[in-house]
Order: C-alpha cells, then sequence, then structure tokens
C-alpha cells in the first residue's frame, strides 16, 4: 500500500508540476512563454500527463481520483499488475481506493507549491488575483455551476472511458494515447471550464494557493471549486460502467 501511495503522490505531483507550470508560463507577466496561448496550454498538459504516468507505473498510474473510481465502478482491479516487473495486482477495494485518492491529492498539493517556487519571482509581479489563481486550478469563462458541472462530467466521461477501451486495443502507444487523448479533450472540450477531468488536479492546487503566501494572489473562488471535484466523479463513475458493458 506504502508503494502505491507514494507512486501516485509522484505521478500526480509530475503532473500538476508541469501542468501547472504550463499555465503559468503562458499567463504570468514577464515569462518566456507569455501569451503563447490555448494551444501551448493543452499541449503541455498532455505532456504533464505522459510524464506522470511513467512515473506512477508501479501504481497503475491513475493520477486521477476520477480513473480510480471509474475503474472501481467498471468491476475490474483497480491496477492488473505486471508480471514482468513484478508488480502484484490491486484488487478493488474500499481501502485501496482511499489510498490511491490521498496519494493524487497529496501529490498534486506538493506540485502546486513546487509550481510557486519556480516562478517565484513572476507571481511578486502585478497581475490580477484571477490570474494567479488560473495557474492553480480552473475556472469557468460562463459561470453557470449547472452547466459547468455538466461540461466535466462530459469531459471525463470521454476520458475515462476511452481509456478504459485503450486496454483491449492493439495500438500499443500506452501512456502517449493517454497523453493524447488528453490534448484532444482539452481542445476540444475544455473551453468552458478549463477541463479539469480531474478532482485532485485542481482541488490539490487550490489548496496550496490558499495556504501559499502568494503576492496579491485573491480569493481560491471556494463557491466554484466543488465543479471541478463532483464533475469528473460523476463523469468517471458513468466512464467506467459504460465501459465495462463496451469491453
Amino acid at each position: 500500500m506504502m508503494d502505491i501511495f507514494f507512486s501516485e503522490v509522484m505521478g500526480t505531483g509530475m503532473l500538476t508540476l508541469l501542468g501547472c507550470s504550463v499555465v503559468a508560463n503562458v499567463i504570468l507577466p514577464k515569462t518566456k512563454g507569455f501569451n503563447s496561448g490555448w494551444v501551448v496550454i493543452t499541449f503541455g498538459w498532455g505532456l504533464a500527463v505522459f510524464a506522470g504516468v511513467y512515473v506512477a507505473y508501479k501504481s497503475g498510474a491513475h493520477i486521477n481520483p476520477a480513473v480510480t473510481l471509474g475503474l472501481a465502478a467498471s468491476g475490474g482491479d483497480l491496477f492488473g499488475g505486471n508480471e514482468d516487473l513484478g508488480i502484484a495486482a490491486v484488487p478493488t477495494t474500499f481501502t485501496n481506493i482511499l489510498v490511491y485518492i490521498s496519494g493524487q491529492l497529496v501529490g498534486a498539493f506538493l506540485g502546486g507549491v513546487l509550481t510557486f517556487l519556480t516562478y517565484k519571482r513572476h507571481f511578486d509581479q502585478e497581475a490580477p488575483g484571477a490570474t494567479k489563481l488560473a495557474v492553480f486550478s480552473t475556472g469557468p469563462e460562463v459561470r453557470s455551476y449547472g452547466w459547468n458541472f455538466v461540461t466535466e462530467v462530459i469531459g471525463t466521461f470521454v476520458l475515462v472511458f476511452v481509456i478504459l477501451l485503450f486496454g483491449p486495443s492493439p495500438s500499443g502507444l500506452g501512456p502517449l494515447a493517454v497523453a493524447l487523448l488528453v490534448v484532444g479533450i482539452g481542445m476540444s472540450l475544455g473551453g468552458p471550464t478549463g477541463y479539469a477531468i480531474n478532482p485532485a488536479r485542481d482541488l490539490g492546487p487550490r489548496i496550496a494557493h490558499a495556504v501559499l503566501p502568494i503576492r496579491g494572489k485573491g480569493k481560491s473562488d471556494w463557491g466554484y471549486s466543488w465543479v471541478p471535484v463532483a464533475g469528473p466523479i460523476v463523469g468517471g463513475v458513468l466512464g467506467g460502467l459504460l465501459g465495462s458493458a463496451v469491453v
């Protein structure tokens, strides 16, 4: 269980460090990548997933509570193991689910902290509080909690459903396939809310934003924070249920 926990901490930490940092590079003042746009952000997050999946290979690289809950809903093991690497299967139990999600939340928080340390002098520059918050967590372009929730459900459903279909497919692309899927979701479904599609990815860095000494950071928008947590959970479970019926 400790191997699973630390694997998910490291993988999710790498995911949020690289993902939040690409946002920082695009939107914070005086960075090399300032104002380089949405395409850079979507590809950056895709490559962040690519790196995170490799780092967390010992646990099956969920790095996302929606994936963990989707796999649980599908009725199979949380991780089938790897005989070549001597890694045992992880059955679906309540305790194991908690271990995965705990590791993901801790890793996501740490990734947010490391992003702050990386861009500390840029956070010190004058910028709107909402801009600094956007480095850490998602927010809607048009605030409508119900429709924002629907957007996150759909995006996460696509993520988990397609990941389950990757399993029996003969592509052999592995982590690259998941990375490209995340890029595709970002470019197509990410416009309304910034596509959290991962409760830990949003909640962990949002907590980091709340506790870190960020100059002029403003509020952490806790009124919206339930959307990128609840939406992906519902979408992940629906993706797991339908995926189990199709696979």
